[in-house]
């Protein structure tokens, strides 16, 4: 089962070679609407990047350059409407951001205070998400912010990323009393800063980049580990074996944790020079497992506790609610409309494994909603879901990927809905 490129990895490197200080290569990039909003905004802000077979060539943007008022269409892409306003802060002009009606809803306050603090002008009325529109002036000053980040890991990854070119660097201090979820992705993006040659300091809740300038380089994008969860669940719901080829050795993507979960809920797991291979054969086993820091195998991993031998609890999502949909919500409304035993918690779920039925599954618009249906319906006859092209966000063609799992190599996806 040969995946696309990794989304978190891809984004941050468009970003960074958007500010760095040549022509930079993204090769094996992940190519999904999340990715095109981020290049089609960076390309709004005066970046050049072209298609050089499978791989983006990217000319930085002369941000200072840019003075023609931008506007910026994020969709629902977390990464574009938390990674490209503090890019657009560095240029001339005012650049308005907004997105999908979805969009408007996610958190986005601690990012504006944050640039506020390091000397930029955002006009949101107060609002605190978009739409907003930031006005550069073509340079920050950066430094120091406090900002309470425990909604979402982005906020600091937004500020690093484009802070090695403010004139004081950026230091992002968290001060909120929960803590930031989602650490995987911050060890990715002080991880790729310093391949860029960034100095990164992490100390506890504060996270520091100097000023400097940010190396041009050539980036080879792994394979999506999170986009990996449904396929790798098949082989626990049928009892099968899958295998992902040219899994890392050594990686900051979250989804590596699969690996550890998916042996805690039964499977046997195998890291060798094909690949990562799951097999089931057993029972699913229950599970009680704190996902603050892999809060995107949350939905696949609800779906396969629905099926597993005994009541799952899943915590440290509270901040899920704030993603694509309120996801606590939406698993807990979608595995009871198909007959399902939970208990909707503040920050997670307790799941019951009870018969299920058949019925239409509600994708909400979210990509990995839509990938937890699919795994539910390998084992539960009847089950549609309502919008399965949702999947388009971070994994375009998921349907011939799905279909050829299934059914075979020579399968072709069809035009239904489950």
């Amino acid at each position: 089962m040969v995946l696309p490129g990794s989304k978190s990895q891809t984004n941050r490197a468009l970003v960074l070679a958007a500010l760095a200080d040549g022509p930079s290569r993204v090769r094996r990039p992940l190519r999904a609407r999340d990715t095109a909003l981020m290049a089609d905004a960076l390309r709004a802000l005066g970046a050049r990047i072209d298609d050089v077979g499978a791989d983006w060539m990217l000319t930085p943007a002369p941000l200072r350059e840019t003075v023609a008022p931008v506007r910026v269409d994020t969709g629902l892409a977390g990464t574009v409407m938390r990674f490209v306003p503090p890019v657009a802060a560095l240029s001339a002009a005012a650049v308005t951001f907004d997105g999908d009606s979805r969009a408007r809803e996610r958190p986005m306050s601690a990012l504006l205070d944050g640039l506020r603090q390091a000397g930029a002008t955002i006009e949101d009325d107060g609002r605190g998400r978009m739409p907003f529109t930031v006005r550069g002036t073509g340079r920050m000053r950066g430094g120091l912010v406090r900002i309470d980040t425990a909604a979402s890991s982005q906020f600091v990854s937004g500020l690093l990323l484009a802070g090695a070119r403010y004139e004081r660097g950026m230091t992002v201090r968290h001060i909120g009393a929960d803590a930031v979820p989602s650490q995987p992705h911050l060890r990715m993006t002080a991880r790729m800063l310093r391949d860029a040659g960034v100095g990164v300091d992490v100390a506890g809740s504060t996270w520091r980049v100097v000023p400097g300038p940010i190396h041009a380089r050539d980036v080879l994008i792994e394979p999506d580990l999170s986009n990996a969860a449904p396929f790798l669940a098949a082989a626990l719901v049928t009892g099968g074996a899958v295998t992902v080829p040219d899994w890392p050795a050594r990686t900051t993507q979250a989804g590596d944790a699969i690996r550890e979960l998916f042996i805690g809920l039964g499977a046997s797991v195998r890291l060798d020079g094909d690949g990562l291979t799951v097999r089931g054969g057993g029972p699913i086993a229950a599970i009680d497992a704190d996902l603050r820091e892999v809060s995107e195998l949350a939905t696949v991993i609800a779906a396969l506790a629905a099926l597993a031998d005994g009541p799952s609890r899943l915590s440290g999502l509270g901040h899920t609610r704030g993603h694509e949909t309120d996801r606590l919500a939406a698993l807990a409304s979608e595995l009871r409309g198909l007959g399902g035993d939970v208990d909707e918690l503040a920050d997670g779920l307790v799941i019951r494994p009870v018969p299920l039925r058949g019925g239409l599954w509600h994708a909400h618009g979210d990509h990995r909603m839509a990938t937890a249906g699919a795994v539910l319906g390998l084992a539960v006859d009847g089950v549609r879901i309502d919008d399965i092209a949702a999947t388009a966000k971070t994994l375009p063609g998921f349907m011939g990927l799905w279909s050829k799992l299934v059914l075979g190599p020579d399968a072709e996806p069809t035009s239904r809905d489950r």
